[in-house]
């Protein structure tokens, strides 16, 4: 997966002495294999309550040897949307904490404080029914916070420019593939001799061993990683050149990111207002979708463990698919960055626009609607992943040394929508079996899926900002000095003009 590193003169680099490889497998696909599982994780912590809940309450129980929870409909609506309440609160803490003191470390305590209250999970709940446990997922939210925006924070130092996009897919492809086995075990563990509590102990101990190897093999930084070897040491850092990537500790503790010029930044307002038409989508798909389903097509998906995990399953599959898709179009001539970017946003938001609008006008109840019904449904969720290569990566190309930053307030906001847009759908739709107040839901979320895409083509920018290089007021250069001017650094630039 090694490319030439020097003569990439679409990402600003002019070719300086021998034209060096990094290893086509090295410590950065270490490091992005282990991201990769670290989101699996934390992914499966977030969903386990919401397989095991139906386990907890079951009042025909498939294991009568484990205790059930008298919890009606609305105690359960705040205990699956409690760790979300926490979720939003560190974002942008996280953000900054992982610039500070490094993504490794965030990333860390983010999993493996979650893990070890995924093993408390059954004694609170036994101990302190509802609330307890209601507390216990917020905290775990708390946790989880940290964990995109480290993610971005660490990707921003490991992957090369001319990886980038196909890394970053690779690991937060991850959460699709740690949703998807919480869903398709879950239903098997609690009625096994293990009951509903095996969920939780599953998940907690897996979080915790894969803490104890994240501790022993990643590092913040190339630079701080004793395995890795010179050449791919050197290959990633005349990469990451150009984008003046802060190295050192001491550099991270003298600069705090500049909130004003980011929150005044055409380019990242424009990102913050796609995220969150995004979500807005997104979430719709995910949490309202299976509701009109039931109602109106007669088709229960949650109550069927392979078939709701059917759409994470496509997403995880198609991520890959993607990045094949963009090494091939990168390699043409002529082929921007700012195109690629764009594309991949546009093909992951407009797909799943039409799915929803072609979805209001489906009303019929039988085994062939149902059916395409549940396909529109898996390739809109499926093709969303495009995004990946898209906004998900924009946050890096706009300031590699602030990325965690960026997606801490992207992924608050983002994550806020998330939670209006079921309120909403609850203020449109006061009646579940009325297919027109349906065909309402899905104009309003395919309306905020055209903007946001359009507003990305319009506006959206992949040239690093101006804002992204810390001043050094110590006098003492603890930067990557550009090697080229900043008008190099030009969107316009194709993408693989040096091959």
């Amino acid at each position: 997966m090694g490319l030439c590193c020097d003569c990439f003169r679409s990402n600003g680099y002019q070719q300086i002495g021998q034209e060096r490889q990094g290893p086509r497998f090295g410590v950065r696909h270490l490091q992005c294999f282990l991201v990769f599982t670290g989101l699996a994780v934390a992914y499966a912590l977030r969903v386990n309550l919401s397989v095991a809940i139906v386990a907890m309450t079951d009042r025909n129980p498939t294991n009568p040897d484990f205790q059930e929870f008298d919890w009606d409909e609305s105690i359960k609506s705040y205990l699956l949307s409690s760790f979300f309440w926490g979720y939003v609160i560190t974002q942008v803490p996280g953000g900054y904490l992982s610039y500070k003191y490094g993504a490794k470390y965030t990333f860390l305590f983010g999993v493996l404080i979650c893990s070890c209250l995924a093993v408390l999970t059954p004694f609170c709940a036994e101990i302190g029914d509802w609330p307890l446990l209601l507390v216990l997922r917020a905290t775990q939210g708390i946790c989880q916070g940290m964990i995109f925006p480290s993610t971005h924070t660490f990707l921003s130092k490991w992957s090369p420019i001319e990886e980038r996009g196909r890394l970053v897919t690779c690991c937060y492809s991850g959460s699709q593939f740690g949703t998807v086995i919480m869903l398709f075990v879950s239903g098997f563990m609690a009625s096994s001799w293990m009951g509903w509590p095996s969920i939780f102990y599953a998940s907690g101990v897996a979080g915790i061993l894969w803490s104890i190897v994240w501790y022993m093999l990643s590092a913040s930084t190339p630079a701080e990683h004793p395995f890795i070897t010179n050449n791919e040491r050197r290959f990633i850092d005349n990469s990451m050149s150009e984008s003046r990537i802060v190295h050192t500790e001491q550099t991270r503790m003298l600069h705090s990111p500049p909130w004003l010029k980011i929150l005044t930044s055409r380019p990242f307002l424009t990102l913050l207002l796609v995220h969150c038409s995004n979500n807005w989508g997104f979430w719709t798909l995910m949490t309202e979708i299976p509701t009109f389903m039931k109602n109106i097509l007669g088709v229960n998906i949650r109550s069927n463990g392979p078939l709701s995990a059917l759409p994470y399953l496509v997403m995880c599959i198609l991520s890959f698919c993607f990045t094949i898709l963009a090494d091939f179009i990168n390699g043409l001539n002529g082929i921007t960055l700012s195109f690629s970017r764009k594309f991949f946003n546009t093909l992951g938001q407009w797909v799943p626009m039409c799915a929803l609008i072609t979805l209001g006008y489906i009303t019929t109840s039988n085994t062939n609607v149902s059916t395409i019904a549940v396909t529109l449904l898996t390739v809109a969720v499926g093709v969303n992943s495009a995004t990946y290569l898209g906004i998900q990566v924009n946050h890096i190309d706009l300031s590699p040394n602030y990325a965690g930053a960026l997606m801490g307030i992207t992924n608050c906001v983002a994550n806020i929508i998330a939670i209006i847009a079921p309120l909403a759908v609850g203020v449109i739709v006061t009646d579940e079996t009325n297919p027109m107040q349906w065909r309402v839901v899905f104009y309003v979320s395919a309306s905020f899926y055209f903007v946001g895409s359009l507003l990305f083509i319009v506006f959206g920018r992949t040239n690093i900002q101006p804002w992204n290089y810390p001043s050094n007021n110590s006098g003492n250069s603890s930067i990557v000095v550009s090697k080229l001017d900043d008008e190099s650094n030009d969107e316009t630039s194709p993408l693989n003009n040096g091959n």
